[in-house]
Formats: C-alpha cells, sequence, structure tokens
C-alpha cells in the first residue's frame, strides 16, 4: 500500500512539459520554449512553492535530457522572480535562454543576477515586452527581447525593433500562429519567430507534388497493401542513392546493436522484418521529403506518429493505423501540397483519411479525439489535453510519460537517418 501511495505521489510531482519552437527567418529552428505544467492537482502550490517546481523542473531536463527536448537547439524557459533570485538556472548548462517575466523589477537585485548569468554564458531574454515597459535597466542583458504580436500593434512594434534590435539583441515575434502572421513579423523587422505557422500550407501557393517526391509516396503506397512485396520495395529504395545510404546507415547503428554489419539493402530488409521495414519507410521518407523544410516538421511529425501509437493500445473501438495518422498529419507543410492531393496517393482507412483532410477545422470524425489530443499535448494546452486524456480513459500521468517516450525515440532515430 505504501509503494502504491508513493507510485502516485511521484506520478502527481512530476511535471509535464511540451515546446514551442522559435525559428529564424529562414524557418530553421534556433530553440524552443519549454512549457511546463505542474498537473491539476499540484494548480494550488504553484504559487507559494517556488523552489518545488523549479526543481521539478530542473530534473525533469535532466531525465529526459535537453538533447532529447530541444534536439541540440537552446531551451527557452519561462522565469518568476522569486526563480531568478533563487538562482536555481546556475544548475543547468548554459544552453539555457533564461525568459524573464514581465511581471519581474527591475531592481539591483535582479540586475545582479542578469549580470552573473551573462558571466556565466548563459542567454537572458526579455518575455512580453511592450512599450514604456518597466524592464528597461535589463535591456543592457537581453539577447532576445520577445514581443507578443497578439497584443502590441503593428506600429508600436515596428518602432520597438528599430529601438532596441542590435547584433548583440534579436527581436522576437510571439505568437506567430498563421502565415499572415510572419509576413506581417517579418515586415516589421523581426528575425525570430514563436509560434506554429510554419505547420500551415500556403494555399495560394499549393502545387502538384513534385516527381521526386512522388517516389517517395509510391514506397509509403507499397508498405500500406495488404501484401508487402520486398522486391518492390527493394527496387523503389535502389532509385533512391539518400534512402540506400540511410538504411544501411540505420541498419549498422547502436539503435539496433546488430552483431554484423548490413552491407547490401535486401539484406537489411530480410533483416528487419516486415513491421520493422514499414515503420522505417515511413520515418525515412517523412525525413528525406522534409529535408528543405523546417527540421521541427519532420521532428513533430516523428513525435506525433509515435505518441499515437503509444497510446493505441488503450482506446477501445480505434482499428485505425495511429502512427500513420500521426506521420501524415504535417505532410501538407511538409510538401507544401493540399492534403487532398497527398492523400489520392495512399491507401488509407476511411477515418484516417477523413479526419487527415479535416485536421483542425472543426469538423469531427471517429479519430477526432486522438487527433485533437495529439495537437493539444504537442502544443502545451494542458486543460484541453486533461479533458480528452478523461474522454479517452486516459491519466495525464500515462499521456505525459508516452509524449516523453515518442520524443526520446523521435530524436535517437533522427539522429541516425538524418545525414552526417
Amino acid at each position: 500500500m505504501g509503494t502504491q501511495a508513493q507510485a502516485a505521489s511521484s506520478q502527481k510531482s512530476i511535471p509535464y512539459v511540451a515546446r514551442q519552437p522559435i525559428l529564424a527567418s529562414d524557418e530553421k529552428v534556433l530553440g524552443y520554449e519549454l512549457l511546463f505544467h505542474q498537473g491539476p492537482e499540484d494548480e494550488s502550490r504553484i504559487a507559494s512553492d517556488v523552489e518545488g517546481v523549479t526543481s521539478a523542473i530542473i530534473d525533469t531536463l535532466n531525465v529526459i535530457g535537453l538533447g532529447v527536448l530541444c534536439d541540440g537547439h537552446r531551451a527557452f524557459i519561462d522565469c518568476s522572480h522569486q526563480m531568478l533570485l533563487m538562482e536555481y538556472f546556475s544548475l543547468l548548462p548554459p544552453e539555457v535562454v533564461v525568459e524573464i517575466q514581465e511581471n519581474v523589477p527591475a531592481d539591483e537585485a535582479v540586475v545582479a543576477v542578469c549580470r552573473r548569468l551573462k558571466d556565466g554564458g548563459y542567454q537572458i531574454a526579455l518575455d512580453d515586452f511592450v512599450p514604456s515597459d518597466n524592464r528597461q535597466a535589463l535591456v543592457p542583458y537581453a539577447d532576445f527581447i520577445k514581443v507578443d504580436i497578439k497584443k502590441v500593434s503593428v506600429e508600436d512594434s515596428t518602432a520597438m525593433v528599430a529601438r532596441y534590435a542590435s547584433r548583440d539583441c534579436r527581436m522576437l515575434a510571439q505568437r506567430v500562429e498563421s502565415r499572415q502572421d510572419f509576413a506581417t513579423a517579418k515586415k516589421s523587422g523581426f528575425t525570430e519567430f514563436q509560434g506554429y505557422f510554419f505547420h500551415q500550407v500556403e494555399h495560394l501557393r499549393a502545387r502538384q507534388i513534385p516527381a521526386s517526391q512522388a517516389t517517395y509516396l509510391r514506397l509509403l503506397r507499397a508498405i500500406s497493401k495488404s501484401d508487402v512485396d520486398f522486391g518492390e520495395i527493394e527496387d523503389l529504395i535502389k532509385r533512391e542513392p539518400s534512402l540506400c545510404y540511410r538504411l544501411l546507415r540505420y541498419m549498422n547503428s547502436p539503435l539496433l546493436g546488430l552483431s554484423t554489419p548490413v552491407l547490401s539493402i535486401r539484406h537489411g530488409l530480410n533483416l528487419l522484418g516486415e513491421r520493422e521495414l514499414v515503420r522505417w519507410i515511413r520515418m525515412a521518407t517523412a525525413m528525406v521529403m522534409g529535408q528543405d523544410k523546417s527540421s521541427d516538421l519532420v521532428l513533430s511529425s516523428l513525435v506525433r506518429a509515435r505518441f499515437c501509437e503509444l497510446i493505441a493500445p488503450k482506446l477501445k473501438n480505434v482499428k485505425s493505423d495511429l502512427y500513420l495518422m500521426g506521420l501524415l498529419s504535417l505532410m501538407g507543410a511538409i510538401l507544401e501540397a493540399p492534403m487532398g492531393v497527398i492523400l489520392e496517393q495512399l491507401p488509407l482507412d476511411p477515418d484516417t483519411r477523413a479526419q487527415l483532410l479535416i485536421g483542425k477545422t472543426g469538423g469531427k470524425t471517429p479519430l477526432s479525439p486522438v487527433y485533437d489530443l495529439m495537437v493539444a499535448r504537442e502544443a502545451g494546452n494542458w486543460e484541453l489535453v486533461t479533458k480528452l486524456g478523461k474522454d479517452l480513459n486516459l491519466s495525464l500521468y500515462f499521456m505525459s510519460e508516452s509524449y516523453n517516450e515518442a520524443m526520446r525515440w523521435a530524436h535517437q532515430a533522427t539522429s541516425v537517418v538524418r545525414p552526417s
């Protein structure tokens, strides 16, 4: 009984983490803001137990690893006044960007902490900066000034960029959720952007799938048949040198731990077997098709796929391939093509096809609760995650563990599939 109580207690104390990408003007990932949540049962103690919350955050970062959470990029972590004065961030590596909240006073104590952070090699971001902000004394220490473009007018945003942007201080637009937001923020002079705008297809530019990309869709179609033909798959892989390279690199990586080297495509296919072959091709084709896009698009599609796969055994009356639904959910943005054009070339079950066509537009299918949960967990929409989890009979702890495992898997998988 005591062991069960301890396990329950440890589950409640684990903070749940999501990440929101921060990108440059060319849509390459610069870092991630990490969004932590203690769970609904701990909301009452967050304000009073800053030490406990901060320690839990640091423990989570150490357990999961910044490399997994941020895929080798910088981690932006929100910091309250008390957290700043306690200087817990000195326990973390300098890859952390300390985000100072808008209600932190720029007094002598805070200035002194900022000075020590800079001396220690840390970067500082001023969160939710506004015109006539009370943190002017902290500007000389700021590497990033973040502006919520939904709260600050275009005119004020442009003026703030002109005033504060420099070689040492970059202006970062927050809540960039659409392509129009991105274009407006770029025009205002921002050079960094936070939000999910790059998940969206620009419909005016959407085009037919290029012939080179169509080859990979044919490969996905080949592994979706009821009877997988290894000869057909081998032939398709051999037509694409990059896939041949990736397969051999994957087969000979520590991830699989094979005792003898794999020297041929057919040898690799036979060793993998049908189930793992299907998984690898799905992952590798997503990597190849997305190689010219934001790295987070491919990473997110793999995290989504694995997360859905892990929760699938707990879901009743769901027979669809949830891994495939997650993997394809961002393919429109990866290929810059309408989802309808992409799905024309793939044999999918009716529920998966219907859900991918609907996406987040508000329509409903039998898979909508799972799809919505996948998107909400990615964005750190904890209220919706909790609601959907209850509807699906999934605990917050199980969903968090599944998502953490999905991030670990995607990070490890892409590290051996992407080119050196």
